[in-house]
């Protein structure tokens, strides 16, 4: 069976090594200390940036492919003057790995949603010379959300490139209460933040003026599918009930239709048959692919879930590369 994941992270030692040096916006100090700390030798360093390493536990598992990406939060904590050219540094790095093993690697580009125009014109890039598969987002910068429109300039370049847009969590821009107990990263906090940047695309309208994108979320679904019906349920009472106290935007779709339209799950950190059921009821099969989540998540437990868990033939292969493959344009 081919195999193929697609949100594995990588860094670069250029890239690290730049980045560690660098200021980074108010309010983003405390998440940058931890990821600094992730990055460094005596952390998860050695996994993010050897790649022989990497290709040497794939062919161990037997998987074929992985599509990278810059580690989380990529260069959205940092001033635009400095993120634009990482980003370009960075991607024309992921370029070359990728053309260097096309058949074992593709690449989702980095981008700084703190210049739109500039991510805009990074996107063309990606999609184009540099010959990648899709953007990676993560969740907000600054605060801001992809839905507001000073972000429009991303999301057309990115609905014109056809580049898939990977939102990956965060921690929340809403930190405070999230700052006890471990909460701020992935035991509560990450998907909490890229559930509600997902909403906030879906209520806003962003998808009927972007009706082409396409987004991706991890985690089989940042526990949206669990809530679609409830969504659908209260956004329709809500439209009848809230006049001019709460407006809301009116929606050619309803909440689920367009998480079934525009939306694409991965499994990654999820290998939980019963939650993977929800998620393909939810979206069905055609809409969900592989994820392991490396450095962060065991290959070794992803991949024997991928082949144990009860699946029909069509719903395995649909996950294991078929779904990838139309996704992020892969050969």
């Amino acid at each position: 069976m081919r195999i193929v994941a697609v949100e594995e992270h990588i860094a670069t030692e250029a890239f690290l090594n730049v980045a560690h040096g660098l200021d980074v916006l108010p309010g983003d100090e405390t998440e940058m200390a931890l990821m600094r700390t992730v990055e460094s030798p005596s952390g998860l360093r050695a996994r993010l940036t050897g790649l022989d390493a990497r290709l040497r536990e794939m062919d161990a598992l037997g998987q074929d492919m992985a599509v990278l990406s810059l580690n989380p939060p990529g260069v959205q904590p940092y001033p635009a003057a400095d993120a634009v050219p990482l980003a370009r540094e960075f991607n024309d790095a992921l370029s070359a790995i990728v053309r260097r093993h096309p058949d074992r690697f593709g690449g989702l580009a980095t981008v700084a949603p703190q210049d739109p125009a500039a991510a805009a014109a990074e996107i063309e890039r990606a999609m184009g010379p540099l010959g990648l598969n899709g953007i990676m987002i993560n969740s907000h910068t600054g605060g801001r959300y992809l839905d507001e429109p000073e972000f429009t300039p991303l999301l057309e370049a990115a609905e014109a490139h056809r580049a898939p847009v990977y939102l990956h969590p965060r921690a929340p821009s809403m930190l405070a209460a999230y700052r006890d107990y471990g909460m701020p990263g992935a035991i509560w906090g990450y998907q909490a933040e890229a559930g509600l940047h997902a909403m906030r695309l879906i209520l806003s309208g962003t998808l009927d003026r972007h009706p082409g994108l396409t987004v991706v979320l991890g985690h089989l679904g940042e526990g949206i599918p669990y809530w679609l019906r409830r969504i659908d349920n209260r956004h329709a009472f809500a439209t009848r009930i809230a006049g001019a106290a709460t407006p809301m935007p009116r929606l050619s779709l309803t909440p689920s239709e367009y998480f079934r339209r525009n939306f694409a799950l991965t499994t990654s950190g999820i290998d939980d048959p019963d939650v993977l059921g929800l998620a393909l009821r939810a979206v069905g099969e055609d809409n969900i692919m592989f994820a392991i989540d490396s450095p962060y998540e065991d290959p070794a437990a992803a991949v024997a879930f991928l082949r144990e868990t009860p699946l029909t033939e069509e719903q395995r292969t649909a996950l294991a590369h078929r779904t990838a493959e139309r996704v992020f344009g892969i050969g």
